[in-house]
């Protein structure tokens, strides 16, 4: 067999990182076995993978066609090795736990303390996502459990979820933007005049999402939810941020809150985790999340 999945993997890091030096660097390889690794598998099949655009590789149609079928490949076998694992202890090698960015995720802190305090063999792995990438996450295998989700859960099976509350939001701006003195409500008109900052949706198979942002309005896009902030007090662009990671900046002048005449509603967020082959780790999550005060404590 010509494809292996470690091939797979390679060209994955590549199509992700967007070279074979940036993906070298992320598998821990040297560039050059990459690139022999792929011309081989290239003149295997008889057909070029890649189109190489000075320093970035980008996949040619074929490539695309070998990629989205190899990544459930890849998932499948990922989900396996998790499997066996599972089934020898009953707890999962590694959990991998995705918090929405709209979410405080230093308050997880306490509760990781907590479960690493019952000395679990569990590695627990996480990172950020945005809007319906939260989703994605757990649909894409990219995490098993999921916090902070917005919106209704996806009509897919294998995963689960509930209620978690709502994140409210609030318009603001530098105190030095010109829209700080605008007399009562702003209009979605006036809005779209003005750069807006925003973080990127995260999905990769979901419809991507986005708040606030009018037709046509110019953007400044950021990698995180801190960066928009930053962006924001240094009157860089107009948004919507949560009330939590506002407050501060509200209270000492740096922001001011302004009134739309469209705002948005509070945006409910869920949990959610995988239901295939669950292992102890995640139920320990899902049953402690339920209970106060990590029920109630992210929004205020």
């Amino acid at each position: 067999m010509k494809i292996s999945l470690e091939l797979l993997q390679i060209i994955d890091t590549i199509d992700r990182q967007g070279s074979f030096s940036a993906a070298a660097l992320a598998l821990h390889r040297v560039p050059s076995a990459l690139s022999h690794a792929v011309a081989k598998l290239e003149s295997e099949l008889g057909t070029p993978l890649f189109t190489r655009q000075g320093r970035r590789a980008l996949l040619n149609p074929a490539g695309q066609a070998l990629l989205d079928d190899g990544r459930h490949l890849l998932r499948a076998a990922r989900e396996l090795e998790r499997r066996v694992q599972r089934i020898g202890s009953g707890w999962e090698a590694e959990l991998r736990i995705a918090i929405d960015a709209a979410l405080p995720s230093e308050r997880l802190y306490p509760l990781l303390a907590d479960f690493y305090a019952s000395a679990p063999p569990t590695q627990i792995r996480l990172s950020s996502e945005v809007l319906s990438g939260t989703w994605d996450a757990l649909l894409t295998d990219r995490a098993d459990l999921v916090i902070g989700a917005p919106g209704e859960r996806p009509p897919r099976s294998g995963i689960a979820s509930r209620p978690l509350g709502q994140v409210s939001l609030s318009f603001v701006i530098a105190p030095s933007h010109p829209l700080a003195n605008w007399p009562g409500p702003i209009p979605n008109e006036e809005l779209a005049r003005h750069r807006a900052v925003v973080i990127a949706d995260t999905a990769r198979e979901l419809n991507a999402r986005t708040i606030g942002l009018q037709d046509g309005q110019a953007a400044l896009r950021v990698p995180d939810m801190y960066a928009k902030l930053s962006a924001q007090v240094a009157g860089l662009g107009i948004g919507h941020l949560p009330h939590w990671l506002a407050a501060p900046d509200l209270a000492r002048g740096r922001l001011v809150e302004c009134t739309l005449c469209e705002p948005p509603p509070a945006l409910p967020c869920h949990i959610g985790w995988r239901t295939r082959q669950m292992g102890s780790a995640l139920q320990w999550f899902i049953d402690a999340l339920a209970q106060p005060p990590w029920s109630g404590q992210w929004f205020d």
